[in-house]
């Protein structure tokens, strides 16, 4: 999965909100994503992140993402 197409599927998941992707070892399965959002509001830690994976979850289980380190802000 290519950076852009990390990037994409965050953008529909949180429209509007700044998202950012790094592909953190050149391998397309290592990534760094970063999302700020309203969304996030009253949320604990964990539920962030939760929402953030949600549109990963079938290439999680298959390894083609191997690797999602998740930070969150709230806007």
């Amino acid at each position: 999965m290519s950076p852009q197409e990390i990037k994409a599927r965050l953008e529909t998941a949180f429209p509007g909100d700044p998202v950012d992707v790094r592909d953190m070892t050149g391998t397309e399965d290592h990534y760094e994503v970063m999302v700020t959002s309203a969304t996030f509001a009253g949320m604990t830690r964990m539920e962030q992140h939760q929402k953030v994976m949600a549109p990963f979850q079938a290439e999680l289980k298959t390894g083609e993402v191997h690797a999602l380190t998740i930070r969150t802000r709230e806007n």
